[in-house]
């Protein structure tokens, strides 16, 4: 059974750290069941007490900690690839009386502030995924509530396409973490409340400050749930509600012949410097300069999409959770623009499961590299290849470099030159010209959460820019070119690029870490606002300054008070 290695973070004395594991399988799962019907899939929240990542931690009442969620992002994730008969997921409770509890409380106040942090951020990843597939793929999420509901449990129900609660004059949906923990909801419900469900904002005012949450008639009456069944007829109900999601849903529509795409194991493991050699994404992290260095190879096999996109995933989350002072991420590629753009039809226009599935993936992969908090830069280097779905890579950076003229290649010997030495293989003839190829998957089929192109968002507001750029889409654009286009931060000679790079470098790694995060975040999502940016920008900056705040942290403060039957002691300032 998979496990989740502990350890102690001496250089975060605010909580204890633990190492997870994002690259090993984690089945069996230990706090989900999944059974399939036909067209159905059942998918039970049946997390054991004793399970927790956090010793002391106990996970009572289906409270999750990141052990259960990463459970669940894998559940979910295989229903997608696996199961392509299914057209929709009923999430319950393998207990009686309760769906879920939320976050345990516990957890998180054993837990590092940056480990608070990325929870909210991962479970907000994943509810997003489950109404990306839903949007994307048609698969249907319904959640069958019979019994309490509170906190991150009310906000998972809030991520599906119809919540069906029983009536039985006792069970509520709530949100408590205003009143009772001094914190918000953090994992979108308040933005659900009002941007997805349209819960008038008074009646929302009300329904967040009121601990014990709303109950049948009255919950269905503001729109907090869409349906209401007595605890006599809940099974028959649910079973109807399911059938029903399901006559529109993928299933329905479904490509022919469609085959499950299994998911097979990554078996990556971190070597003992802390890099990953994958077998198209490989990371070596250097230190001294707080930064890492990503590889990501080209392939024309047709398992590289999949394969490319599961490993660069995973490295993000290992990034996120298990390197935090890795402020900079210098991104590199290799292959041949040819060896990725032959994927570009099946990630714009799939034609089976598999595909499809597989470019709602690299969508939601991309979607987490822009809301990485960390510094990314581009670096075209002769042999690279940020073509077709890898030039979102390069736009999503904060700053591209497009080496101006060639060199010859010697990288280092260490586990990023080796990778590249080993993944690269024989030379193509322009494998050396460092150049930056669009293809129409710019364009718009992965867009970022602000609803626009990562081509968009870099040239936001010059719509004359804009087009000139979307014009040289199935070029490959020289240094000079790509200045042009504005799609080069920098284009420096092979006498300069050593050393404009390591500036860039080291300049980041004098800066406050905390004030770049927040600079990046407002340069990358710059336009329109949506429901992902309003969670995202709103609501998780704001639960990142209420997690250090004393309200809610210190010593006195609803977190540290919470369950020892003393009340908390605010400051009454408002900030």
């Amino acid at each position: 059974m998979h496990t989740h290695r502990v350890s102690t973070a001496p250089t975060q004395p605010a909580g204890t750290e633990v190492y997870l594991d994002f690259f090993s399988d984690l089945r069996p799962w230990r706090h989900w069941t999944l059974r399939v019907d036909g067209s159905i899939a059942t998918l039970l929240m049946y997390v054991q007490p004793d399970g927790g990542i956090f010793d002391g931690a106990e996970l009572k009442l289906n409270s999750y900690d990141m052990g259960v969620e990463l459970e669940f992002a894998d559940a979910v994730r295989r229903i997608r690839f696996e199961h392509p008969e299914v057209g929709c997921v009923v999430i319950g409770s393998g207990y009686e009386g309760v769906f879920c509890a939320g976050a345990n409380i516990r957890a998180l106040a054993a837990a590092t502030h940056a480990h608070k942090v990325n929870l909210c951020k991962f479970t907000n990843e994943t509810r997003l995924e489950l109404e990306e597939a839903s949007a994307g793929s048609g698969l249907r999420f319904l959640a069958a509530v019979g019994g309490a509901c509170s906190g991150g449990g009310y906000e998972l129900a809030l991520a599906t396409d119809h919540i069906l609660l029983v009536d039985d004059r006792n069970t509520a949906v709530s949100l408590p973490e205003v009143p009772l923990l001094g914190v918000l909801p953090g994992t979108g419900g308040l933005t659900r409340l009002t941007d997805k469900r349209h819960v008038r904002r008074d009646r929302a005012d009300v329904f967040a400050t009121r601990a014990e949450g709303l109950r049948g008639g009255v919950a269905l009456e503001w729109g907090l749930v869409d349906e209401l069944a007595p605890r006599t007829s809940f099974d028959e109900a649910v079973n109807a509600r399911a059938a029903a999601l399901t006559e529109h849903s993928r299933a329905a529509g479904a490509f022919v012949s469609d085959e499950p795409a299994m998911l097979e194991p990554l078996d990556i493991s971190p070597t003992p410097d802390g890099s990953v050699i994958g077998e198209f994404v490989a990371m070596a992290p250097d230190r001294d300069r707080a930064c890492a260095e990503v590889l990501i190879s080209a392939s024309a096999h047709p398992r590289w999409p999949l394969r490319a996109a599961r490993e660069l995933d995973a490295l993000l989350c290992h990034l996120r959770f298990n390197e935090p002072e890795l402020g900079t991420v210098v991104l590199l590629t290799d292959g041949s623009h040819a060896s990725v753009t032959a994927h570009d039809r099946a990630l714009r226009e799939p034609a089976n499961h598999a595909e499809r599935e597989t470019a709602l993936l690299w969508r939601r992969t991309l979607s987490r590299l822009d809301l990485t908090a960390r510094t990314l830069i581009a670096a075209v280097e002769p042999g690279s290849c940020f073509a077709g779905v890898l030039a979102e890579v390069a736009l999503a950076a904060d700053r591209t470099y497009l080496l101006d003229g060639e060199f010859v290649d010697e990288r280092p010997d260490d586990a990023v030159g080796m990778a590249v030495r080993a993944l690269r293989g024989p030379q193509s003839a322009d494998a050396v010209l460092p150049t930056l190829a669009m293809t129409e998957i710019s364009l718009g089929s992965m867009p970022m959460a602000n609803g626009l192109t990562r081509l968009q968002s870099r040239l936001w507001g010059d719509d004359a820019a804009i087009a000139a750029a979307r014009d040289t889409v199935g070029s490959a654009l020289d240094a000079q070119a790509a200045a042009e286009a504005g799609l080069a931060t920098a284009t420096p000679d092979d006498l300069d690029w050593d050393d404009d790079l390591r500036l860039a470098v080291e300049e980041r790694a004098a800066f406050s870490p905390d004030a770049l995060t927040a600079m990046e975040a407002n340069h990358r999502f710059c336009g329109p606002e949506t429901m992902a940016t309003k969670i995202f920008g709103r609501l998780s900056a704001w639960q990142n300054w209420i997690f250090i705040r004393p309200n809610a942290t210190g010593p006195d403060g609803a977190l540290t008070r919470y369950g020892t039957g003393t009340r908390p002691s605010y400051a009454t300032t408002r900030v």
